[in-house]
């Protein structure tokens, strides 16, 4: 029953949110701040008993499973499984949540009940995308977690907040579609070829499929989840939505919702169409490698902060898909490494925008500058942030960006040449950051406040988890390590050789 207690509480947390605003209008956040809190104690626990299993067990990567029927008739059934993979992502989204009710613990003064609400389902939305094992309750669940989020950015969003909210609810809504339709598509094929009418994602495994057509749903999934990546060339809503949103929305979308992208590609695209996947590896690489360098040059070219930070995501997410289709194990690795280190990292950043705008009254790094004299804590977080972003050793993000070059440079060494050349871009837009805001002299503002201990104790805590993925990342390469090797046998690829090599202390 851990798996429904992982959605539930978040559920019922956003509906005692709602009803809670009528006491007070701050209960809604207490109420908020109790239930992430939960659902992270509770993801812990189960991550703690079933560690040893993860090690001790590989070869079962399957570390709960819950099924219930509920539409027989049309072969849907509640079915939840976790392994390590949804694992450390379901652990990642409590994490995430906590963050995103206290850096909206002054920001959200109206509607708070509405908000939180929103919030909370959004995160329930997620949780149940990297637990649900029937595409149909997959498919809902992901239009569960679309819904609350355009409200996040329609309500609460900066000035043109309805054209960015309109904008990422037509890229995500047409391409979820597309997803849509393609497991209508395989769930009919499936049936006619067997007799068995089943979303059952095990059922589904193996399908035989014309190559085809197979090649058209395929791409329906991969468009779906290139979208949410996003994926060049389809990110133009991304900075839009991150440039409007609240603060905790952005946080949210750059450390959750682009990895729910991730995570169908890992999940569904390559497991499910495995030819088709190996076939479409090049083009994806390169689109790839494509965003990666273009990111980096549109963040450079930035003067709004916050979008700023989300085209760095668009690089980020770059090496997230060149370490998928590079297919072995080390590569893989890195992707799982650099899913959570992103959300850490990028989430911080975003964190750091907020605070800047809420004292500054502006995201425009050109009226910044010299503020680590007025401010020199958040200064001293904003330099380890900017570093982590870049991939400096002893932050998680090296080990990410090294373990997927390393894995993609045995599949094309060229494209891993140009791919690695992002690593000095990030450097100069990262630099750029600490320069333009940090850095040099400041008459333009008076007497600035530093961290409140509400802030203290969240940027020390994202500083920590930083730090100790890029000095210990050991735990989550061994959680995550049989549900990647289960996908490379699954594909009929031989593991890595390398895949031996104790990474870490």
């Amino acid at each position: 029953m851990t798996l429904i207690y992982l959605i539930v509480i978040l559920l019922a947390g956003g509906l005692l949110s709602l009803l809670a605003e009528r006491r007070s209008p701050h209960a809604p956040r207490w109420v908020a701040l109790i239930t992430t809190c939960a659902s992270l104690v509770v993801g812990l626990l189960f991550w703690i008993q079933h560690y040893p299993q993860i090690i001790q067990s590989p070869a079962d990567h399957w570390l709960e499973r819950f099924q219930v029927s509920w539409i027989p008739s049309f072969g849907i059934s509640f079915h939840l499984a976790i392994d390590g993979l949804s694992l450390i992502l379901l652990t990642l989204t409590s994490f995430m949540g906590i963050l995103a009710v206290g850096c909206s613990w002054n920001e959200i003064q109206e509607k708070t009940g509405f908000y939180y609400f929103n919030l909370l389902w959004v995160l329930a939305g997620v949780a149940g995308v990297f637990m649900a094992m029937d595409l149909f309750m997959f498919y809902f669940f992901w239009e569960v977690m679309l819904i609350p989020m355009y409200f996040l950015i329609s309500l609460w969003g900066s000035e043109k907040r309805e054209y960015a909210a309109i904008k990422f609810f037509i890229f995500t809504q047409a391409s979820g579609l597309l997803m849509f339709l393609a497991i209508l598509g395989l769930y009919y094929i499936h049936g006619q070829n067997t007799g068995v009418y089943s979303f059952d994602y095990f059922d589904l495994l193996g399908s035989t499929l014309p190559p085809s057509l197979a090649f058209w749903l395929m791409l329906g999934f991969a468009i779906a989840f290139s979208v949410k990546l996003p994926l060049f060339p389809f990110h133009s809503w991304l900075p839009d939505a991150h440039g409007e949103a609240p603060t905790a929305g952005s946080l949210l979308l750059a450390g959750l919702l682009l990895k729910t992208g991730a995570y169908g590609l890992l999940r569904f695209v390559i497991p499910l169409f495995p030819d088709q996947a190996q076939a479409m590896a090049e083009p994806a690489m390169v689109l790839g490698v494509i965003g990666i360098l273009y990111g980096a040059f549109l963040a450079f070219a930035q003067t709004d902060l916050k979008r700023l930070v989300a085209y760095t995501s668009v690089s980020h997410m770059g090496f997230v898909v060149l370490g998928i289709f590079a297919f072995n194990e080390l590569a893989l690795q890195g992707v799982v490494m650099q899913l959570v280190t992103h959300a850490i990292s990028t989430g911080a950043l975003f964190i750091l925008a907020g605070m800047l705008k809420e004292r500054l009254h502006t995201r425009n790094i050109d009226q910044m500058g010299g503020l680590w004299s007025r401010m020199p804590q958040l200064g001293t977080l904003g330099l380890v942030f900017a570093l982590a972003s870049l991939g400096l050793p002893g932050f998680g993000n090296f080990i990410a960006e090294f373990l997927i070059l390393m894995g993609a440079f045995e599949e094309s060494r060229w494209l891993t040449v140009v791919a690695a050349l992002g690593l000095i871009f990030s450097a100069l837009y990262s630099l750029r950051i600490v320069q333009k805001i940090f850095l040099g002299p400041q008459e333009r503002y008076g007497e600035l406040p530093d961290f409140t201990v509400r802030e203290r104790w969240m940027m020390a805590a994202l500083a920590l988890s930083i730090l100790w993925l890029g000095i210990y990342p050991q735990p989550i390469i061994n959680t995550a390590k049989p549900a990647i090797v289960q996908l490379v046998k699954l594909m009929d690829i031989k593991p890595d050789t390398t895949s031996q090599h104790h990474y870490g202390p």
